[in-house]
C-alpha cells in the first residue's frame, strides 16, 4: 500500500466512522416526537423505535437518514477516491461500527441495520439491498424475534454470495458485518425464534 492510498484510507475511515456515529435517526426522532427512542421497546436508539414513537412516515425518514450516513462516505471512497481491496473493507465497516458504538451516545449506539443497508447500497448499488430487503421482509413475516430474522437473512445472503460472487472484499465486509449484527442482537438468541401467528394457525396439532 503506497503512502497516498494509506493516507486516503485513514482519512476516509475517520470520515466514515464519524458519519456513522452521527445518531441522525435518534436525534430526528427525539426532535419530532419529543420522545427518547431508548425508552421504547428494546431501548435501541435506532429507526425501529423511532417508528414506534412517531409512526411509519417518521420511522421511514429516520431509516433513510441512517442509511444515507453509511452510503454517502462509502460511495465517495469507492467511486470518487477509487479505494479497493483492504482499504475499502476498512472504510466500508467504519460507519457500521461508528453507529453501533457511537461516541455521541457514550458507545451505546444502535443495532446498525439501516446503516448497513446504506453501506451495501454503496458497495453493490442495487443487488444486496434488494435481496437483503426481500429476505428480511420474508423472515420478519415468519419468525417472531427480530434477531433471528436478521440472522437468517444474513445466512441467506452469505450463501448467495458464496455461490455468485468471487469478490473477497464483499465477502469479508459481509462476514464482519454479520458478526457485529449477531452480537448486537445477542439477547434475542437466548430464546427460540418462534413463529408469527399466521404460521402457528397453519401448523397441525398446535
Amino acid at each position: 500500500m503506497d503512502v497516498n492510498t494509506l493516507t486516503q484510507t485513514l482519512v476516509w475511515t475517520i470520515i466514515s466512522f464519524i458519519s456513522g456515529s452521527l445518531m441522525l435517526a435518534y436525534w430526528f426522532g427525539r426532535a419530532v416526537t419529543k420522545t427518547d427512542a431508548r425508552s421504547i421497546g428494546d431501548g435501541n436508539p435506532g429507526a425501529a423505535n423511532v417508528m414506534k414513537a412517531g409512526g411509519t412516515k417518521v420511522g421511514l425518514i429516520a431509516m433513510l437518514l441512517d442509511a444515507f450516513k453509511g452510503a454517502i462516505p462509502v460511495s465517495i471512497a469507492k467511486y470518487v477516491i477509487g479505494l479497493t481491496g483492504v482499504p475499502l473493507i476498512i472504510v466500508a465497516l467504519a460507519p457500521i461500527f461508528g453507529h453501533a458504538y457511537s461516541p455521541f451516545l457514550r458507545g451505546r449506539g444502535g443495532k446498525a441495520v439501516a446503516v448497513s443497508f446504506g453501506v451495501w447500497t454503496a458497495l453493490t448499488i442495487w443487488e444486496a439491498p434488494t435481496f437483503g430487503g426481500i429476505l428480511l421482509g420474508v423472515w420478519f413475516s415468519v419468525v417472531a424475534r427480530s434477531g433471528w430474522a436478521v440472522l437468517l437473512t444474513l445466512l441467506c445472503l452469505i450463501g448467495y454470495y458464496l455461490i455468485t460472487w468471487r469478490d473477497p472484499v464483499m465477502l469479508v465486509v459481509l462476514a464482519i458485518n454479520a458478526l457485529l449484527l449477531v452480537w448486537k442482537y445477542r439477547a434475542d438468541f437466548r430464546h427460540a425464534p418462534g413463529f408469527r401467528p399466521w404460521i402457528l394457525q397453519r401448523l397441525p396439532n398446535r
